[in-house]
């Protein structure tokens, strides 16, 4: 093949570059260099990382949080010279800024909007930030089909459900089934449960993660999370939706088409598998890493999740059966309920039963529940924290 007819490297923009998924994200760019360029980065405070990634890569654009930060990065830079950005400005440039694939890694809810504006400025997203589809999936699917951008999931589930779709039609699954390690709380009693402590929901049997996701698998809101984003980002009822436990983590989902063939990805536990995907796609490229053995692995294990010790799962279905801003207020309440019981002061159960009172006291305030733009998502987001905060003082 001439130089003339190789096919073109795939220009990429990273929101979130030195966080966990941004930095595993440019170790399978820096793999195939002749596959993709990064042209813009956007970070938050970790100017040293963003620095090191900066001289590496050598991105046209570049955004930080603050002044502060520009200033330090410049100076740690010296004479190479970039265009550099801050705050919301700098995380909207990037968005918008000529690329063919934008991902979208930030943590929170800052990344609705800049997330919002690549769709609209006919970038195809790479989606590795749950609350963007969780807070505002229905507004951001009416978007991606708006501008006809794809959207294509990071997180390790989403991903196997979109690469077991792949040739299938969408009008011939029968159910979306979302796997879950169990959380260290699988095999205990509801009284257990009740007296759960801060270590013990942090002692995950499988992974390290940062104490919000930690509590959150313990309580399975994480997986109840990750329904609500499969619900929008395959565009799919929440009752052709299920969840198995699966303790091993190697089946990562599953689709069940009507004819009841079930396709399914398995793997060992790696995201930069998943980022790959979404990085390549319609392609693959190799990745050195471990290979799945499964004579090795011996058997692999299935349960039905009991919603009724875990009712956390049962809160995010109910969500999805509500409204559109509904999932948005049992995130949130979430949110505040886990820090809550991170900070000692309420107990484990405390955390369904916040979530379950302000999500019932989001149904009963009798507004609309629409998310016609992003004022709605952000005022179902306060009215909810501050919901749940009166909900623990009165409890405490």
């Amino acid at each position: 093949m001439s130089a003339a007819d190789a096919p073109r490297s795939k220009r990429l923009s990273l929101l979130g570059s030195t966080g966990s998924i941004g930095e595993q994200t440019l170790a399978v760019a820096a793999a195939a260099p002749e596959r993709f360029e990064v042209v813009a980065l956007a970070a938050g405070r970790n100017i040293e990382k963003l620095a090191d990634q900066v001289r590496r890569f050598r991105p046209e654009l570049v955004s930080v949080a603050d002044a502060a930060g520009a200033a330090e990065l410049r100076e740690r830079l010296g004479s190479q010279t970039i265009e550099l950005l801050v705050g919301d400005e700098g995380l909207r440039a990037v968005a918008e800024h000529p690329a063919d694939l934008v991902v979208s890694a930030l943590v929170g809810a800052v990344g609705l909007a800049p997330t919002l504006a690549a769709i609209r400025a006919g970038r195809d997203i790479a989606l590795a930030n749950k609350e963007v589809m969780v807070t505002a999936g229905a507004l951001v699917l009416r978007e991606v089909k708006a501008h006809g951008v794809a959207l294509l999931p990071v997180d390790s589930e989403h991903s196997a459900i979109f690469q077991a779709l792949c040739g299938q039609r969408i009008e011939d699954v029968e159910r979306l089934i979302l796997t879950a390690s169990g959380g260290p709380f699988r095999t205990w009693t509801a009284d257990q449960i009740a007296e759960a402590t801060v270590e013990q929901a942090l002692n995950h049997p499988n992974w390290e993660m940062g104490p919000k996701i930690t509590i959150d698998s313990a309580s399975l809101m994480n997986k109840g999370l990750e329904v609500i984003e499969a619900r929008w980002l395959f565009d799919i009822p929440p009752e052709r939706v299920d969840v198995v436990v699966h303790p091993q983590s190697i089946i990562h989902s599953l689709v069940e088409f009507v004819d009841t063939s079930v396709l399914a990805q398995l793997g060992l536990p790696d995201m930069r598998v998943p980022i790959a995907v979404a990085l390549a796609y319609p392609e693959r490229i190799d990745l050195d890493l471990p290979v799945l053995d499964l004579a090795a692995l011996g058997r692999m294990d299935f349960e039905t999740p009991d919603r009724k010790r875990f009712p956390c799962l049962e809160l995010a279905f109910e969500s999805l059966r509500a409204d559109e801003a509904a999932p948005a207020v049992v995130n949130a309440a979430n949110e505040i309920a886990v820090a809550a019981f991170l900070e000692g002061q309420i107990r484990f159960p405390e955390i369904a039963a916040t979530n379950g009172a302000v999500l019932n006291s989001h149904v009963g305030r009798g507004v609309s529940g629409s998310l016609r733009d992003l004022a709605d998502v952000e005022e179902a987001d306060a009215w909810a924290r501050t919901c749940a905060r009166e909900w623990i003082r009165g409890t405490a």
